[in-house]
C-alpha cells in the first residue's frame, strides 16, 4: 500500500516539477526591470520617412525601468519587430529607478537628460496596422514582448498604445 501511495505522490511531485520548469520560461520573459511602457506605432500625420521633413521621429517606443532600487544600463539591449528589423543600444544609457527613455526613429542627438535615443534611421519600424515588439536583454533573454493590432488595442485611434502603466 505504501508503494502505491509513494508512486502517485512521486508522479505528482514530478509533474509539479515539470510544470514549475515550464513557468520560469514565461516568467523569465518578464523578469527584467526594463519593460515596454508604450509605443507610438503610428506617427501623427501622413507617413513620410524622409530624413529631412519626415515624421519618423514622431514614432517612438518608451522603455521604463520599473525597479525601485536598481539602475540599468541599456547598452546591449535589442528591440525587434515581427519582421526581424532591429535596433541595438550600442551606447551606455543608464536608467535610474522609475526613469524611462524614448527610442525614436529618425536622426538626432541622443540625450540622457532629455530621455531620448535616436535610431539614426529614417525608416519606420512599427507597422500601422499590427506588429509585435520584442525587447531582449544583452545576453539574448527576452525582457518583454507585446503584440498589437490597431483595431483591438488602439481604441481611441491616436496611434499610441500603453503597456505596464
Amino acid at each position: 500500500m505504501r508503494i502505491s501511495r509513494t508512486l502517485p505522490a512521486a508522479a505528482v511531485a514530478a509533474a509539479g516539477v515539470l510544470s514549475l520548469a515550464a513557468v520560469p520560461a514565461q516568467a523569465a520573459e518578464y523578469s527584467s526591470a526594463l519593460k515596454i511602457k508604450g509605443v507610438q506605432y503610428d506617427a501623427p500625420g501622413r507617413d513620410s520617412n524622409k530624413c529631412s521633413g519626415g515624421n519618423t521621429a514622431a514614432e517612438y517606443l518608451t522603455i521604463k525601468n520599473y525597479s525601485k532600487t536598481a539602475k540599468v544600463n541599456l547598452k546591449g539591449y535589442v528591440v525587434k519587430d515581427a519582421a526581424g528589423n532591429k535596433f541595438t543600444f550600442t551606447k551606455s544609457h543608464t536608467l535610474e529607478p522609475g526613469d524611462y527613455v524614448k527610442l525614436r526613429g529618425g536622426r538626432g542627438t541622443d540625450s540622457d537628460t532629455k530621455n531620448v535615443v535616436y535610431r539614426q534611421n529614417c525608416n519606420f519600424l512599427w507597422n500601422n496596422d499590427k506588429d509585435t515588439i520584442y525587447f531582449h536583454k544583452p545576453g539574448g533573454a527576452r525582457a518583454d514582448v507585446h503584440s498589437y493590432t490597431k483595431r483591438a488595442n488602439d481604441r481611441d485611434g491616436n496611434g499610441y498604445i500603453s503597456y505596464h502603466g
